[in-house]
């Protein structure tokens, strides 16, 4: 399993962020609408994974969609902006869906969606989420199967200028969460979807660690910060919330 990519809710518009993060020397773009959410983002691009800005468009169809991501991001919103969740990608997602019904895990079922770009091109994806309330606690990863293979996708966004050579240089390495009890979420974790603890605080995607730490202050449990390597940086990128700073 891939980290595909993270959520960041947002009160700006996806062209506003595009804008701010070229002018710190990122390719990022405007990704497009997702039509039936009420939705629109901005996207930044890694070699294997990417972070998407995801904002409201239309309130009226949002809250009508009815819908566990947007659910979320509407929930969030409340408090103001910032992290949502995880996406985790995979290739065989109907057999992954069936695997967590048979440990007795609810999920949503997986279901189509699809983007309009700015280009008027329709992007298409199948999604699969586990069942639950949202509230402050943790949300589960939700997964991803895009319709293309993972080269012909990439190629298909450098075709249209949504990567470029800089953000092939960039990798998202880690992605620390603040929970409660971070065993207990790394525990229900690595059941649920069979990732490798590498640590007492860590597990492990196949591109991607997930550090969890003791959440210190406030309760809501979500992602802290987002580690981004560039090749041609010798520090690391921390991305907290709508800063980054080096390290």
């Amino acid at each position: 399993m891939y980290l595909d990519h993270i959520v960041h809710h947002v009160t700006k518009t996806p062209k506003e962020v595009a804008e701010y993060w070229c002018a710190k020397g990122f390719h990022a773009v405007v990704g497009g609408q997702h039509m039936h959410w009420g939705t629109y983002n901005a996207l930044l691009y890694t070699k294997n994974s990417y972070i998407e800005w995801l904002a409201l468009e239309h309130e009226a169809v949002a809250l009508k969609a009815n819908h566990p991501l947007i659910n979320l991001f509407l929930y969030d919103l409340k408090t103001g902006p910032g992290f949502g969740t995880i996406c985790i990608r995979t290739s065989t997602i109907d057999e992954l869906c069936l695997q967590l019904e048979e440990k007795g895990i609810e999920t949503s079922g997986v279901f189509h969606a699809e983007r309009k770009t700015t280009s008027g091109l329709v992007r298409k994806w199948k999604m699969l989420f586990v069942k639950e309330e949202i509230n402050d606690a943790l949300p589960t990863p939700f997964f991803i199967e895009w319709e293309e293979s993972d080269k012909e996708r990439y190629q298909l966004l450098q075709d249209d200028g949504t990567i470029d050579g800089s953000n092939l240089e960039l990798s998202i390495t880690t992605c620390e969460f603040h929970v409660g009890k971070p065993r207990e979420v790394m525990d229900k974790w690595k059941k649920y979807f069979d990732l490798k603890e590498q640590d007492e605080k860590t597990l492990l995607l196949s591109n991607t660690q997930l550090v969890f730490k003791k959440l210190e202050n406030g309760t809501k449990e979500r992602i802290a910060s987002i580690q981004i390597r560039a090749s041609d940086i010798k520090e690391d990128i921390i991305y907290e919330q709508a800063t980054y700073r080096f390290r």
